[in-house]
C-alpha cells in the first residue's frame, strides 16, 4: 500500500467515523484522474487496513461515501491515465469543496 500516497500522508488522515459527529468536515487530500472528471476528496482513512476512506467523490454523481484506496490504483481514466494526487491541494472544509464545483 502506498503508491497513491505517502505513510506520512496515511498517517495524519483522521481514523474512520472520528469526524462523523463534525457538521462540515476537512477535506484532507484530493486524488483526481486527469484524463476524465473524477475526483476524491479524502475526510477519513481505517487505519486497520490503511485502504478504506471516506470521504467526497464527484464522478457521475456528487456524493460522500466509502472507497478503497487499493481500487483507486487499479482506475485508469480514458486515456489510461492513472489517479493522481493534487499536490497544489490544501485541506479545505467540505462546504467549501461542495460549493467550489
Amino acid at each position: 500500500m502506498g503508491k497513491l500516497l505517502t505513510q506520512t500522508q496515511l498517517s495524519a488522515l483522521p481514523d474512520l467515523y472520528t469526524t462523523e459527529d463534525v457538521k462540515d468536515p476537512l477535506c484532507h487530500i484530493k486524488l483526481f484522474t486527469p484524463d476524465s472528471n473524477w475526483t476524491w476528496y479524502l475526510i477519513e482513512l481505517s487505519k486497520k487496513d490503511k485502504a478504506t476512506c471516506f470521504g467526497y467523490v464527484i464522478g457521475l454523481e456528487s456524493e460522500l461515501g466509502y472507497f478503497s484506496l487499493q481500487e483507486l490504483e487499479e482506475v485508469r481514466g480514458s486515456l489510461g491515465l492513472c489517479v493522481e494526487i493534487d499536490t497544489s491541494f490544501t485541506p479545505t472544509l467540505l462546504s467549501i469543496v461542495k460549493g467550489g464545483k
